[in-house]
């Protein structure tokens, strides 16, 4: 399916805001300590962020594997974004897949707050790179 300029710009825009509401949720629920959750929400800052921008370059996103595909093929193999950016996603995707779905593994107060700086940073990076590309 094609999508017009303004559907795409919609969707980006929609994809960002999602991106930084999640990290504050983050925020939110950090006191709580609520470690599984706030895998979850860091995962997902990224992939919201991660997904406006794929869109916004009409890169089709159609899994979560397939995001974290593209995001090395077309950003991090170009020199958009680093390999250490593109590790960051990867180690995110798997942190939070075992978090969510495998049995006895659980995020922990270590796991976030060593985590969660670096993802703030990459999601405000993907958006600046999507806001540039908007211009």
């Amino acid at each position: 399916m094609s999508l017009s300029q303004e559907e795409r710009n919609a969707i980006v825009a929609y994809r960002t805001e999602k991106a930084r509401m999640a990290l504050d949720e983050i925020k939110k629920v950090m006191p709580l300590e609520v470690w599984s959750i706030i895998a979850n929400r860091m995962y997902y800052a990224l992939y919201y962020a991660v997904s406006a921008l794929l869109t916004k370059d009409s890169h089709p996103v159609n899994t979560h594997k397939g995001a974290l595909s593209l995001v090395n093929q077309y950003y991090v193999k170009t020199d958009i974004l680093t390999k250490e950016d593109g590790h960051l996603f990867g180690l995110v995707f798997a942190f939070r897949q075992g978090s969510d779905y495998d049995d006895f593994i659980d995020a922990t107060k270590e796991d976030v707050e060593q985590l969660f700086p670096k993802v703030e940073t990459l999601v405000e990076k993907i958006i600046a790179l999507t806001n540039e590309k908007n211009s």
